[in-house]
């Protein structure tokens, strides 16, 4: 999800990347830096400085804060990311209201969408929420308790936030609060003076809460709309509060977060989500016993073909090839030396030719994958996903996206790789 949100950031506005910093308290790995592999998949210089930041629910607003200083003193664009995708044991209220979901924002020197006016951080060890290290799912404690005591503690650093930016609660223009609770929004707002109209919709019952993510999201979808000086609170809560106060500018905007609501599929198949999630687990057959283990030096040497689908071009006849070869693959040349890389991640393809195997192994049966052409040329075997047998035909066109290719259950290391998925409004 990290990586999809920051090539849909990215595509807006295709600039230069100073730093990276991913905002989580799900990553997949504790001893790993979570934002290389967003960097690999994005095929980013290696000279781009990552950084992993979590361990709170405002983990997401936090990153933001340290983007907008890191910008200012490099004078280089930091592309933030909240990403969440945290577990939640069935039947659970959490099961309920939590929401997987990732966000991207590009944070520069100069003004972009929205430029930041003012900003203030509590840190308060209210003990809303946690998860110890060994545990799979997180606990909070009485709701009650949380709320009232949260709401004074925002409140607090709302009106902080204000009277550094010089802003009255009145001119506030959207009030964005990523915090869980219905109508909790409203209550800041009667409790700080911003007019009820202001309050974000907080997307509970499109994506419900997703945690550190959350704040980002809601952000970029007040964006999307927001016209120029218009004053947007941003609200992050968790062992603490922080609060963002931004004007919108008059800058060209998109629609990310509407678009990527329009392309939801309905799955109502309750056993198959409890299985993704992890909370059961199957008897997958003997087709699913085959070796996973990692082989992390062929991966290492490998990484812009893994992890970044990074191809080759030959200069001379044009010629795209995937995997890259120092060999071109024009017939009848068979150079040495001719290749320069050629990223395919973006490029748009058409399928080939197709199977529907119903019995190879696969979590979602049955297993899709087939030959596909990428535009301007190249060609790779791939596994299809997000598909059913309405969306796969030959000619329908695909796009690429970064996926969890297999997990070693034994070492509980995750291998990424690139599938193809139906094109929104193909057939």
């Amino acid at each position: 999800m990290a990586v999809e949100a920051a090539r849909s950031c990215l595509q807006a506005a295709p600039v230069a990347t100073g730093d990276l910093i991913l905002a989580s308290t799900s990553f997949p790995y504790a001893d790993r830096q979570n934002a290389g592999i967003v960097k690999e998949a994005l095929n980013l210089g290696d000279d781009t400085g990552t950084l992993d930041v979590g361990m709170s629910q405002k983990a997401g607003t936090g990153a933001l804060l340290q983007a907008f200083a890191t910008a200012t003193a490099s004078e280089k664009a930091v592309l933030v990311i909240g990403s969440e995708r945290r577990r939640a044991r069935p039947a659970s209220e959490d099961e309920l209201t939590n929401g997987d979901a990732a966000a991207a924002l590009l944070v520069g020197p100069e003004d972009g969408i929205a430029r930041l006016i003012g900003s203030f951080s509590l840190s308060v060890d209210l003990v809303d929420h946690f998860r110890g290290e060994n545990d799979a799912y997180g606990q909070g404690w009485e709701a009650r308790w949380v709320r009232d005591e949260g709401l004074a503690l925002t409140v607090k650093a709302i009106r902080s936030a204000l009277e550094r930016a010089g802003i009255q609660a009145d001119a506030v223009s959207k009030l964005i609060v990523g915090m869980p609770g219905r109508g909790v929004g409203i209550s800041i707002a009667k409790a700080v003076g911003v007019p009820v109209a202001s309050v974000a919709d907080d997307l509970s019952l499109s994506v419900g809460h997703a945690g550190s993510a959350h704040p980002l999201l809601l952000l970029a979808h007040a964006l999307e709309d927001a016209r120029a000086g218009e004053v947007l609170l941003v609200v992050g809560f968790g062992q603490g509060v922080d609060v963002l106060v931004l004007e919108a500018t008059d800058a060209a905007r998109r629609k990310p977060v509407s678009e990527a609501l329009a392309r939801a599929r309905t799955d109502t198949n309750y056993l198959k989500y409890l299985t993704f999630t992890g909370a059961l687990k199957l008897e997958l057959g003997k087709r699913a016993d085959f070796e996973q283990k990692p082989v992390l030096t062929a991966l290492y040497r490998n990484r812009k073909t893994v992890l970044g689908l990074v191809g080759s071009r030959c200069t001379e006849t044009g010629a795209v090839q995937f995997p890259r070869s120092e060999i071109s693959v024009s017939q009848g040349v068979g150079r040495r030396g001719t290749q320069e890389d050629y990223p395919l991640s973006d490029k748009a393809a058409r399928i080939m030719t197709f199977t529907a195997d119903s019995l190879t192994y696969t979590p979602d049966p049955p297993n899709f994958y087939g030959m596909i052409e990428f535009e301007g040329g190249g060609r790779m075997w791939s596994e299809f996903t997000d598909c059913d047998a309405h969306t796969v035909s030959v000619g329908a066109t695909m796009q690429m996206m970064f996926r969890i290719k297999a997990a070693d259950e034994r070492s509980g290391f995750v291998k990424y790789f690139w599938k193809a998925v139906p094109t929104a409004g193909s057939n």
